[in-house]
């Protein structure tokens, strides 16, 4: 009996110490926080090696944390109504709530009444204020030169979130060098282009086949979803004594990384779940984002070619100005982007990022790569850590005169973090040449508008899969 009772404790004792050491916020998808995703230390980044001077930087960012959508919040308030009808089903039913969280009987949606969402929300301010100051302070030299909008250019799309992510970056990068304010703030030029006609940032906009493609796809997608939906439902069903549907589970996921992402509740939604549900349907949300945004289909990269090939032309520019000894003040240090997921993720594909083996070569060849495993097996593709809030992508170019081979070199850091490119052997520092011909190059045989057609014969590839596909139960 002693011994039975001494595994018992070494049971429960192993089980709160994984809910303990779980940390729900950091497994929320592309709803995850910077802050979160980053974890609470400084940026890691590496300085050049001696003798590199870096003299321009181009920036990709995703807007920061953000309010749900109208359509979000509209599922949230039938949530509302849908757990008190399953409440009140169960009580005339006879059964027992003992079991059900007390939060949960009197649940209000904290959205109520709102009648428009999406805008950047104060810790989505913060987030980009916060990483324009890094910015700054990672590259001093770069950011030296009075402001100009010629010198550093600010580019946001015309979606609220993200020219106001645009403004706090500016407010943060800029911070003290005006005469606004006992804080010193200066005015700087946000530039943003139409939605219609936006192939640079909103390209998955502009793009009639990628629309087509993502329609055709998102049923497909809904229906890998289900199996884990459905254990998922089936359990909690057992553990609460209510009546759930995949739907239900599928709202609850929504708001646990509402709460979790926006008000710090970690205890409500998300509390519903265990370690290993939560990694499941965080699976679940990766694997949606890798088939409609990510390296499921060529076409979701390739169509951010325009984005690709302005970034190229900055630098070449960049090289132009320093070869020619141009003045200082007299030509662009840096171009920064403020956009969304849909754009940083296609974009991180582009260059390569976050594969394993043999992948990059597939991605060069423009053929599908593997579904991500299905959990517990570990992964890389992560979106919580490819393109969470205020998620970003810069490319450093760096002269470095005492090379006798190379003089330009390009280093990418994700999330201010240097990271390693496939296309230049794992190195996170590539020649400017090498990176052109083994990253750029192979994209650039692509027209945006002939790629975009809808009327393309070609089918759209799909994510391959293995005799046994690794996303059913």
């Amino acid at each position: 009996m002693a011994g039975f009772l001494l595994l018992f404790l070494f049971l429960f004792t192993n089980s709160v110490a994984e809910e303990v050491s779980f940390g729900i916020k950091q497994h929320l998808s592309t709803v995850t926080r910077y802050g979160a995703s980053k974890g609470v230390h400084d940026s890691n980044y590496a300085s050049a090696p001696d003798g590199c001077v870096p003299i321009h930087l181009n920036l990709v960012a995703r807007h920061g944390t953000r309010a749900p959508t109208k359509k979000r919040i509209r599922e949230l308030n039938n949530l509302e109504s849908q757990l008190e009808m399953l409440i009140r089903e169960a009580v005339e039913n006879g059964l027992s709530l003992h079991k059900l969280p007390s939060w949960l009987k009197l649940w209000k949606s904290p959205w109520r009444g709102k009648v428009k969402g999406g805008e950047l929300i104060t810790k989505g301010e913060e987030e980009l204020y916060d990483l324009g100051i890094r910015t700054r302070k990672m590259f001093p030299d770069l950011f030296s030169d009075d402001y100009h909008p010629e010198v550093y250019t600010i580019k946001a799309t015309q979606v609220p979130r993200a020219s106001a992510s645009a403004v706090a970056y500016g407010m943060g990068l800029f911070s003290g060098r005006g005469s606004l304010g006992s804080d010193h703030h200066r005015a700087f030029s946000v530039i943003s282009e139409s939605r219609a006609s936006d192939t640079m940032l909103r390209f998955f906009d502009c793009c009639q086949r990628y629309e087509d493609y993502r329609k055709h796809q998102e049923p497909a997608v809904d229906k890998l979803k289900e199996p884990v939906l459905d254990d998922i439902t089936k359990s909690l069903s057992e553990r609460y004594s209510l009546n759930f549907t995949r739907q239900h589970i599928s709202s609850l996921w929504f708001l646990c990384k509402q709460e979790a992402s926006l008000l710090d509740i970690t205890d409500q939604a998300c509390g519903l779940f265990s370690p290993s549900e939560v990694a499941l349907l965080e699976w679940t949300d990766d694997v949606e984002v890798f088939i409609l945004k990510g390296y499921g289909n060529s076409l979701n990269y390739k169509m951010g070619v325009p984005l690709l090939s302005d970034i190229v032309q900055s630098m070449e520019q960049a090289i132009k100005a320093k070869e020619e000894k141009q003045v200082p003040g007299s030509y662009e240090k840096a171009r920064l982007r403020f956009a969304h997921a849909e754009t940083v993720l296609p974009f991180t594909c582009l260059l390569g990022l976050f594969l394993e083996g043999p992948d990059f070569t597939k991605i060069q060849r423009e053929q599908p790569l593997e579904l991500p495993p299905r959990p517990p097996a570990s992964r890389i593709w992560k979106g919580s850590a490819v393109a969470p809030f205020a998620g970003n992508n810069m490319l450093v170019l760096y002269n470095c005169p005492a090379n006798s081979s190379d003089q330009y070199f390009v280093r990418v850091l994700h999330n201010e973090e240097p990271i390693a490119m496939p296309g230049c052997d794992g190195s996170d520092f590539c020649s400017f040449k090498d990176f052109k011909e083994k990253i750029v190059a192979p994209h650039l045989k692509h027209d945006f508008n002939t790629l975009c057609a809808a009327n393309l014969e070609e089918p759209a590839s799909e994510p391959e899969t293995s005799s046994k596909p690794r996303f059913y139960l």
